[in-house]
């Protein structure tokens, strides 16, 4: 005698060696004995032999129509064999039992089990609505099969543009879109943005980028939405100053500027002088929650997203030829450049001049200042001014500036709409030069001063604090190390920077003697600090990516086949020349830091931003290597 009988949802079929009230002794087809329960076994029979009963009833069970055998059962509960004898009209056999059985089994959604060897059928409303299912999953498998033969013959399906942003940056994978992208992928060895750039969906490698960071950062769009534009308080005392910027060429958000005067005998009276669109920003009000909602402006290279909307900017910064309400810190400095008093007051300052690099940085920069400066206008306040920063830098004993560090600027000629097409063109900019160092040390002194009033007065605020090496954002007015401070607010930039506005925010009250709109730990406090961080970094880290990128466009503009480069820092981390681009090569030999390679250069990809570099030669022994460290002050430049 034969048994069938279930085993960890499987049936299986057995040959009998000892039969117990309880339990059987049975021996399988491979010639292994178990000892099964009594209660497993749904069928026993004496032909045919094991290996043929399942072989057998699986070929007859797939003749047998599950909607058939639903037409011909009631609705009441029943067991399997003895539906066998009706389906079949007479005493099934074992094949035709275990035929049965294995059909009412596969069929789930037509029977449900109740027991072992029992069903029911499935009432006609339940049947239906799987029946609905299951076509829905067949033709969504169709349509998988159908997509995924388009994507590899590189052509986008038509269910594809409407979702391309979720495809590459947030794939819902229970979308049969992007199981067929998935599919695809597998099957051609390419990346989904790969595979979607040869199906022509994706516009640029450049726009690739910027919309996966709009769409974290910026998920309703950049546009401002309507709102009124600010205005200047009133009853502001007119300043009786000629102040001027130091800026880029491209700054619109013209944050701070400078005066000088001078007091017979004494030395001269120092003006800094920082844009206050908070006293038209209204905390709690639209344009506070637009810059509370952005935190900060975003620079990328050729473009930017501002903070606020232009008719802020444009009413607050400090274009030349204009009046404009400015928080100034005025200073009194003696003949010996020793700061003997500081006085902040809220006024109208008229801007007479914004100076730009490129045009100042010919006439006043290192050399011209040691062999007699040229006649140029605001000669004599920049000579002061600088003199000043240099005895404020060394009265703090930190550099203003990593000597010998470049900034670089990003000149896109084009549409950036059609990114392809642009040109970029890179030019390096020495750190620490003349205007560097008066511009920073200057934002130094505001942004120490006012944090220090902040303290003293109580009035919380959001600081800059660098305690064993690292810097990060506290409510506390602790020591920034890196800057040699006893404590350092973002104050200089509040039309670039959220901090900054919240800070002269408080600022401003501390000065009237009203209350400050932010409470010392208060959740808002709180809140606007972690946000900045997070999304400042968020930004910091898009705007290096969008730099990468041009550099690696560049070398191809470049047509560049090879490229010098200098060791930096460990692993052969190394600094590209004329670019601030650094790359590991793990071709080189074990290299000093400073020492000079050349590259060839094997591959770009714009997408991921991966330089395929290949070392060819050491150019020169070691020497002093380009130092890529944070340098905090020029940030403080703003």
């Amino acid at each position: 005698m034969h048994v069938l009988f279930e085993e960890d949802g499987a049936f299986k079929a057995a040959t009998i060696v000892t039969d117990n009230d309880s339990s059987l002794q049975v021996e399988t087809v491979s010639g292994k004995r178990s000892k099964i329960k009594a209660t497993n076994v749904l069928l026993r029979y004496s032909e045919p032999v094991p290996t043929a009963l399942l072989d057998q009833a699986e070929v007859l069970a797939s003749e047998i129509e599950p909607d058939f055998l639903w037409e011909c059962l009631g609705d009441d509960e029943f067991s399997f064999s003895d539906f066998a004898s009706e389906y079949f009209g007479h005493t099934g056999t074992a094949v035709e039992t275990a035929a049965l059985l294995l059909a009412l089994h596969s069929a789930p959604i037509y029977f449900h089990r109740k027991g072992k060897g029992r069903f029911r059928k499935a009432p006609a409303e339940i049947l239906q609505a799987a029946l609905t299912g299951l076509e829905k999953k067949r033709q969504q498998a169709l349509s998988i099969e159908r997509m995924v033969g388009q994507l590899t013959a590189f052509s986008l399906p038509p269910e594809f543009p409407p979702i391309l942003g979720q495809l590459l940056y947030r794939p819902d994978r229970n979308r049969g879109e992007t199981k067929a992208l998935e599919a695809a992928c597998s099957e051609t060895g390419l990346t989904a943005a790969h595979l979607l750039e040869k199906c022509g969906a994706i516009r640029s490698a450049y726009d690739y980028h910027l919309q996966r960071f709009l769409l974290e950062q910026f998920p309703r769009g950049t546009a401002f939405p309507a709102t009124e534009a600010p205005q200047f308080p009133k009853g502001l005392p007119r300043a009786d100053v000629q102040a001027f910027s130091i800026d880029d060429a491209t700054t619109t958000e013209i944050d701070d500027a400078f005066s000088l005067q001078t007091l017979p005998g004494l030395g001269w009276r120092v003006g800094i002088h920082i844009a206050a669109p908070s006293l038209g920003i209204a905390p709690g009000s639209p344009l506070d929650e637009i810059a509370r909602a952005r935190l900060s402006t975003v620079y990328m290279p050729g473009s930017k997203i501002t903070m606020l909307p232009n008719t802020a900017v444009e009413r607050f910064t400090l274009s030349s030829g204009r009046e404009v309400p400015t928080v100034s810190l005025y200073l009194t400095v003696t003949p010996e450049l020793e700061i003997t008093a500081c006085e902040s007051r809220l006024e109208i300052v008229p801007v007479v001049a914004n100076l730009r690099h490129h045009d100042v940085e010919p006439q006043f920069n290192e050399q011209t200042i040691a062999n007699g400066l040229p006649e140029f206008p605001f000669r004599d306040e920049l000579l002061t001014l600088w003199h000043l920063a240099n005895a404020c830098e060394g009265r703090r004993g930190k550099p203003s500036a990593m000597q010998g560090n470049h900034d670089y600027n990003f000149r896109i000629d084009g549409d950036l709409v059609d990114a392809e097409a642009c040109r970029v063109e890179i030019s390096a900019r020495r750190r620490g030069s003349p205007l560097d160092k008066l511009v920073a040390e200057l934002m130094i002194v505001a942004n120490s001063t006012w944090g220090g009033l902040l303290a003293h007065k109580g009035v919380p605020a959001i600081y800059r604090v660098q305690t064993g090496g690292k810097v990060r954002m506290s409510t506390s007015p602790q020591a920034h190390e890196g800057l040699g401070v006893k404590q350092y607010a973002w104050s200089s930039s509040p039309l670039r920077r959220y901090v900054d506005l919240l800070n002269q925010w408080q600022l401003i009250a501390c000065l009237t003697g009203e209350t400050p709109p932010f409470a010392a730990r208060s959740d808002a406090l709180f809140a606007a600090l972690r946000d900045f961080e997070l999304t400042y970094s968020a930004y910091a880290e898009f705007q290096r990516a969008m730099e990468r990128y041009w550099c690696l466009r560049w070398l191809r503009q470049q047509g560049m086949d090879t490229i010098a480069a200098t060791i930096v820092g460990r692993e052969n981390l190394a600094r590209l020349d004329h670019l601030p681009l650094t790359q590991r090569v793990p071709s080189a030999p074990d290299l000093k830091p400073g020492e000079r390679i050349r590259l060839r250069i094997e591959s770009i990809d714009y997408l991921t931003l991966a330089l395929g570099c290949r070392y060819v030669e050491t150019l020169a022994p070691a020497g002093t290597a380009e130092d890529g460290a944070e340098d905090e002050t020029v940030e403080a430049m703003g």
